[in-house]
């Protein structure tokens, strides 16, 4: 089985030495990385180290400051360099009526003209999504009637929220292709895979079955994130083995 990895995990080192980063994850088993910023890499250094490193790009947190009107060409010829067909904007509050109406208008915007260059558009969930806002709004049910976006579900914040990740993988299959594997203990308490509570072995299982990308995020640098996302991908080895 082929996992990705969201940069994210391993921040403590990426600012740094980015490619020493990619060179681990890919000597670790990742197959594929997300990336959360570039570091100020131009696209040709990034896409020379994933080959060399023989890593796939599964796509970006790209934020909507970096899909503005004044630099979306930009980051579009930057995508296509680095040979990513995946943008996802990785959050937003969505604390009122006004923003969710203002992030739904943009995303109503954003996903055809990024359809057209080959792009698909997703949005990353964090827990606040499956709350009510302060005008009563749900955002994640706004985001699912309102818009087309597909979602990039992020499994832990899903069960941090009180839902049940495996029923919503289910329930909105047709709009996720990718998905993040992840572990914690309830709230905002993060663990490396298998150390937490929620039920990251059925997510594994249903993904399989759907046919959905799984990309670990592990985001608690115990004591280091390389040392944290081996222990993800050791365990998730651990796994495949035994079927």
């Amino acid at each position: 089985m082929k996992y990705g990895l969201q940069m994210f995990s391993v921040r403590d080192i990426t600012k740094e030495d980015m490619e020493g980063a990619l060179r681990e994850v890919a000597a670790m088993g990742y197959a594929a990385v997300e990336f959360a910023g570039f570091m100020g890499h131009p696209a040709e250094q990034i896409k020379a180290w994933l080959d060399q490193y023989g890593l796939r790009v599964s796509g970006t947190h790209t934020g909507l400051a970096g899909l503005t009107d004044d630099v979306l060409e930009e980051t579009i010829a930057y995508h296509k360099a680095i040979g990513c067909e995946n943008i996802i904007i990785p959050f937003e509050k969505l604390e009122n009526k006004a923003a969710v109406d203002a992030f739904i208008d943009r995303v109503n915007v954003l996903q055809p003209r990024l359809a057209k260059e080959g792009i698909t558009l997703h949005y990353h969930n964090h827990d606040h999504e499956f709350k009510p806002n302060e005008d009563g709004l749900i955002p994640e049910e706004e985001i699912l009637s309102r818009t087309s976006i597909n979602l990039e579900v992020d499994t832990y914040w899903v069960f941090a929220a009180d839902k049940d990740p495996v029923a919503f993988l289910k329930e909105h299959k047709d709009r996720i292709s990718v998905i993040h594997l992840k572990d914690g203990i309830g709230g905002h308490e993060g663990k490396s895979l298998g150390l937490g509570k929620a039920p990251v072995l059925q997510v594994r299982e249903t993904a399989i079955a759907l046919g959905m990308e799984m990309v670990v995020e592990s985001e608690g640098l115990e004591p280091t994130g390389l040392e944290e996302v081996k222990r993800c991908i050791d365990f998730l080895k651990e796994v495949d083995a035994k079927i």
